[in-house]
């Protein structure tokens, strides 16, 4: 009998964004479907937030963000991501993304995009159906 590994989750609040509701209640969604998620807190850096993936192994990096740095954000952890070999990891960006950001997140290797008014439904369904188990 195969055992499932619980998927462990990382959402991080990177930079001066103060407003942490939205990532609150996806941290109580995906505890809910059974996934182990780790909260980093407010105004973490790159680097804080990279270590602490590395720290708790997760499978998942959910950056949560309303300031409208996505992009450069994105820049700095993806190249952080590389340096520190965590290639594995689900990269996953929320909050407010304009339409034409989405693109551009993905181009820098962010994997899931997940604007403002994405069902908490489809983001737990898109690590399920994503996430690398050292596989």
């Amino acid at each position: 009998m195969e055992t499932k590994k619980t998927i462990r989750v990382l959402i991080a609040k990177i930079g001066l964004d103060g407003h942490d509701v939205g990532a609150k209640v996806l941290i109580f969604w995906l505890r809910d479907q059974g996934m182990e998620v780790i909260y980093t807190g407010l105004r973490q850096s790159v680097e804080q937030v990279v270590e602490v993936a590395l720290q708790e192994a997760v499978d998942v990096i959910g950056v949560s963000i309303l300031s409208g740095s996505h992009v450069s954000i994105s820049r700095k952890l993806m190249k952080r991501i590389r340096e520190r070999e965590l290639g594995d990891v689900l990269v996953l960006f929320g909050g407010t993304i304009p339409k034409d950001d989405i693109a551009v997140l993905k181009g820098i290797g962010v994997q899931g995009v997940f604007p403002s008014h994405a069902k908490l439904e489809e983001i737990s369904a898109f690590i399920q159906q994503n996430v690398k188990h050292g596989e």
